[in-house]
C-alpha cells in the first residue's frame, strides 16, 4: 500500500505541475509584451516542467514496484522490463519530449518561442491517449478524439488561472482588462464544451448506470460536483467582475483574484481526483 500511496501522489503532483506548464506556454503564446508578469510566467513555466518531468520519471520507477506490492520491486530488472515494454514507456517518452518542447520555448520570446511551446503542450495532451481505459476500449479512435478536446480544455483553464492571477494584480489596468476579457471570449465556449466531452467520456466508458455506485463512478461523480461548484465562479468572473475590472474598478480586482484562486483550488482536487481514479481503478470493476 505505501508504494501505490506513494505513486498516486506524484501522479497527482506530475499532473498539476505538467498541465501548470502546457498551460502557462499556451497562455503566453498569442499574448504582446507583459512587461511586468512575462519574464515570471516563463520562469514559473519552465519550473513546472521541471518538476513534472521529476514527477512523471519517478512515478514510472515505481511501476514496477507497483507490480511487486513493494518498494523493493522498483530494483527489480525482470519488471522494469515489462514496463519499460509497455504503453507507459510511450506516453512518457511524449511527455518528456512535450514539456522539454514547453521549457525551450519559454526561454525565449517570440514566434518561435511561442510555437515550441504550443506543440510541447499539444504533445502533452496526445501523450494521455496511449494509455488508460480510452487505449482499450473499442471505440478507441473516437474515445481518443473526445479525450483530447477534454484535455485541451482544461489545460486552457487551469493553465491559464496563475498567469491571469498574476496578471491582474501586476499589469497595469488596461492591459489587465484586456487580457481578462480575451481569456473570458475564449472561456464562453469552454465551459460547455468540457461538460459536453465529459459527458460523452462518461456515457460511452461506463458499462451502466450500476457503475457509478462503484469506487470509479463515485470519484467520477465527486468530478462532476466540482466541475458543478465551477459553474458560479467562473460566471461571476465572466459577467460581473471581468467586466468591472475593464471599468477601472480597483476592488472588483481583488475580488476577481479571489474568485481565481477558489477556480485553481477547485480545478487542482479536480486534478488529484483523476488521479486516484486512473491510478486504481477502472470503469469496469
Amino acid at each position: 500500500m505505501p508504494v501505490d500511496v506513494l505513486s498516486v501522489t506524484l501522479r497527482a503532483l506530475s499532473f498539476l505541475t505538467l498541465f501548470q506548464a502546457g498551460g502557462i506556454a499556451l497562455f503566453l503564446a498569442p499574448r504582446e509584451k507583459l512587461p511586468n508578469t512575462e519574464g515570471l510566467l516563463r520562469r514559473m513555466g519552465i519550473l513546472a516542467a521541471l518538476f513534472a518531468a521529476v514527477f512523471l520519471l519517478a512515478e514510472y520507477l515505481l511501476q514496477a514496484g507497483r507490480m511487486s506490492g513493494e518498494l523493493g520491486g522498483v530494483l527489480d530488472p525482470a519488471l522494469q522490463g515489462i514496463v519499460v515494454r509497455s504503453a507507459t514507456s510511450v506516453t512518457l517518452s511524449w511527455q518528456l519530449v512535450g514539456l522539454a518542447l514547453v521549457a525551450c520555448g519559454l526561454r525565449r520570446a517570440g514566434m518561435r518561442g511561442g510555437i515550441a511551446g504550443v506543440i510541447g503542450a499539444v504533445l502533452l495532451v496526445v501523450s494521455f491517449s496511449f494509455v488508460g481505459h480510452t487505449s482499450k476500449d473499442p471505440l478507441r479512435w473516437l474515445l481518443s478524439l473526445v479525450l483530447l478536446a477534454h484535455l485541451s480544455l482544461v489545460i486552457f483553464w487551469y493553465g491559464g488561472l496563475l498567469p491571469l492571477y498574476l496578471v491582474s494584480s501586476h499589469e497595469p489596468p488596461p492591459t489587465a482588462a484586456w487580457v481578462v476579457q480575451q481569456f473570458s471570449a475564449r472561456a464562453i465556449w469552454l465551459v460547455p464544451a468540457l461538460a459536453l466531452a465529459g459527458l460523452i467520456l462518461a456515457t460511452l466508458l461506463l458499462p451502466n448506470l450500476a457503475a457509478l455506485r462503484r469506487p470509479y463512478g463515485e470519484l467520477l461523480i465527486a468530478k462532476v460536483a466540482g466541475f458543478c461548484a465551477l459553474m458560479p465562479l467562473a460566471a461571476f468572473n465572466r459577467w460581473r467582475f471581468g467586466p468591472a475590472l475593464q471599468r477601472g474598478d480597483v476592488a472588483a480586482g481583488r475580488r476577481f483574484r479571489q474568485v481565481v484562486v477558489a477556480e485553481f483550488a477547485l480545478l487542482a482536487t479536480i486534478l488529484c481526483v483523476t488521479a486516484v481514479m486512473t491510478t486504481f481503478y477502472s470503469p469496469e470493476s
